[in-house]
C-alpha cells in the first residue's frame, strides 16, 4: 500500500523558490509518499517531491511524478507485474480526473477521496435507507452513527474509467464540529472511488480510512529533520529531503529487523532518541575486536543489546 499525501514546510527567512501557501503561511509544500506496513509498524518514506509553498494541491502532474518514484523503489522480482498488487491511496487532492486514469491506465489498485459537489451530494438521496451498512471502526467493529453506501448507480461517472467505484460514508457530526454545505440532513457526508470489486463495502471504506497513517509518517518525517529546510538553495534543500529519507529509511528497517515483538516496534523518533540513540556507549578495542560498550544503569541498554544481536549474531 502506498499512501500520498502533502505537507507545508514553513521558511523562516527568505529561500529559493519559498512562496506563500494556502494556509496564508511562507515556505514549501513537498509531496510524499509512504509504504504502509501495516498498525504494528511503522512505515518507510518511498519519494518526497519538494515544491514551492504555492504548489497545487491536486496538481495531477506531481502526484504522477511521486508515484513513478515511489514504484521505482520496490524491490520487483524478475518478471513480476504489479498489476492489483499495488494500492495507491490518497485523499481527495489525488482524485483527479486525470490522476485516476492515469492509475487505471497502469492497472494499479486505488482508493482515492472523491470530491461531492451540491449536485453529487444532492444524488445521495436516491439511495434508499435499506442500502445503508453499519460502519466499521479501526477494530472491526460497527461504529454507532456511521453507515456506508455506495453511489456509483446514482452518480453520473461518465468521465471516469471503466470500473470505477463510489463509496459514501455518512456519519453524525462530532459535538462542535462545523458541517459543510454538503451536509443532508445535519449529517457529514465523505466519499472515496475505487477499483476494487471484491470485499465489503465497510471494510473497504475502513481500509481507505486507513490512510490517515500518512499522517504519522509525516509527523515522524518532520521529527526527523523535514520540519525545517535550513539551506537556501532549492537543489540543496532537495538533497537535505532526502537525507530525511534515508534517516527514515534506517530507522524503519532497524524496528523491522531488530525491535520486532517488543513495543518498540512503533516507537517514533522523538522516543527512540530519548530511550535508545542516547544511551551512554564507547567503542573499544582489544585483541583484534571491536566492543560496544554500553552503560550498565541505562534502562534500555538491554534493548539495545538485543537489537544489536539480531542486526549482527555474529
Amino acid at each position: 500500500m502506498i499512501d500520498l499525501d502533502a505537507t507545508l514546510v514553513t521558511a523562516h527567512s527568505d529561500k529559493e523558490s519559498a512562496a506563500p501557501t494556502f494556509k496564508r503561511g511562507y515556505g514549501f509544500h513537498p509531496l510524499c509518499a509512504f509504504v504502509d506496513h501495516g498498525a504494528t509498524g511503522t512505515g518507510e518514506p518511498l519519494a518526497i517531491l519538494l515544491r514551492p509553498g504555492n504548489a497545487g494541491s491536486n496538481t495531477a502532474a506531481d502526484h504522477q511524478a511521486v508515484l513513478a518514484d515511489a514504484l521505482a523503489q520496490l524491490p520487483w522480482r524478475p518478471g513480476y507485474r504489479v498489476g492489483r498488487k499495488v494500492l495507491v491511496r490518497a485523499d481527495t487532492a489525488g482524485g483527479t480526473h486525470e490522476f485516476v486514469h492515469h492509475l487505471h491506465a497502469r492497472r494499479l489498485s486505488y482508493s482515492v477521496g472523491f470530491f461531492l459537489s451540491d449536485a453529487a451530494a444532492a444524488a445521495l438521496d436516491l439511495i434508499p435507507e435499506a442500502a445503508w451498512t453499519p460502519a466499521y471502526n479501526a477494530d472491526g467493529q460497527v461504529r454507532d452513527g456511521a453507515w456506508v453506501a455506495e453511489a456509483t448507480g446514482v452518480l453520473d461517472l461518465s468521465g471516469w474509467p471503466q470500473g470505477m467505484r463510489v463509496i459514501v460514508r455518512k456519519e453524525r457530526p462530532h459535538p462542535g464540529a462545523q458541517l459543510r454545505l454538503t451536509a443532508r440532513d445535519g449529517l457529514r457526508l465523505t466519499a472515496f472511488a475505487t477499483n476494487t470489486g471484491r470485499g465489503q463495502r465497510p471494510d473497504l471504506e475502513r481500509r481507505h480510512r486507513r490512510r490517515a497513517r500518512c499522517e504519522d509518517r509525516i509527523r515522524n518525517a518532520k521529527d526527523t529533520g523535514l520540519a525545517n529546510l535550513p539551506l537556501h538553495g532549492f537543489d540543496q534543500n532537495r538533497i537535505w529531503c532526502a537525507l530525511v529519507q534515508l534517516a527514515m529509511e534506517l530507522t524503519a528497517w532497524l524496528q523491522i529487523l531488530a525491535l520486532h515483538g517488543h513495543d518498540a516496534r512503533r516507537w517514533e523518533p522523538k522516543r527512540l532518541r530519548l530511550r535508545l540513540f542516547s544511551i551512554a556507549g564507547r567503542i573499544a578495542r582489544h585483541a583484534r575486536r571491536t566492543r560496544l560498550r554500553l552503560a550498565a544503569h541505562a534502562p534500555w541498554a538491554a534493548l539495545l543489546t538485543t537489537a544489536l544481536t539480531r542486526l549482527q549474531p555474529d
